[in-house]
């Protein structure tokens, strides 16, 4: 614990402390995706279809977008969110196919903290359950780090099941909930709140490079070991 010349508790010094830089439209390349800025006229197609395989579309449910009439309804939305910096949407791209099969965006970015959340994911049936999915996240986690972000955030409406899992496979830890956060499709949402800080970064680093490795999956693409079975002992708290 460190004290102030009152004798007060106080947060442990920064003397060196230096905001990092804001994330830019750069394109991340790893072993099974590539993220990229979200283009409407290069990525909207290619979403709208992977999209349409979720026939029930619950995958919208608890998103604050969608679900999307038709293409020109879709295609509207991605030119409107292509050109914000905040959120700073990007398209997850199977670098199997080369077609674009879920969306994440950087978003409530705060340099001077040092914080940043990702979210506004959609990732569709293509990309569900693959390890398109665990590369996506782990390239926009490791780019905010070595950027110099010190607390990654994860939120999600609470009742939000499979989004609460899936934080805590990708290694972020529960920190609480907020009761009456917001008011979404006119209902109400609790949030949960999930976090990674740098601190717990070079272990989740060292996961996911495992994981991720390719002797980590036989010859039929199945994984030899869950990454749940890697990030799940590095987790401060559940929820």
């Amino acid at each position: 614990m460190h004290r102030n010349e009152l004798g007060q508790a106080i947060g442990f010094p920064m003397p060196h402390w230096q905001p990092p830089e804001r994330p830019s439209r750069i394109v991340l390349e790893g072993r099974y995706c590539r993220v990229e800025p979200l283009h409407a006229a290069r990525h909207a197609a290619d979403l709208f279809a992977a999209n349409a395989l979720d026939a029930d579309g619950a995958g919208w449910t608890y998103l604050t977008s969608g679900p999307f009439a038709d293409f020109a309804a879709y295609q509207a939305w991605a030119e409107k969110v292509s050109v914000s910096d905040d959120p700073l949407f990007h398209a997850l791209i199977d670098l199997r196919t080369q077609k674009a099969v879920g969306v994440a965006a950087y978003m409530r970015i705060d340099p001077a903290h040092g914080v940043v959340e990702i979210g506004s994911l959609r990732f569709s049936p293509l990309m569900q359950r693959t390890p398109v999915a665990t590369d996506a996240m782990y390239l926009m986690m490791r780019h905010a780090f070595e950027l110099g972000y010190r607390r990654y955030e994860w939120k999600c409406d609470s009742l939000n099941a499979p989004s609460r899992a899936a934080a805590q496979r990708f290694g972020f830890s529960y920190e609480g909930l907020f009761r009456q956060a917001m008011v979404n499709k006119k209902r109400n949402r609790d949030t949960a709140w999930f976090s990674i800080i740098d601190s717990d970064w070079p272990a989740l680093n060292e996961a996911f490079t495992r994981w991720l490795a390719p002797e980590n999956f036989d010859a039929e693409g199945k994984q030899r070991m869950a990454l749940s079975a890697l990030t799940g002992p590095l987790l401060k708290a559940r929820g």
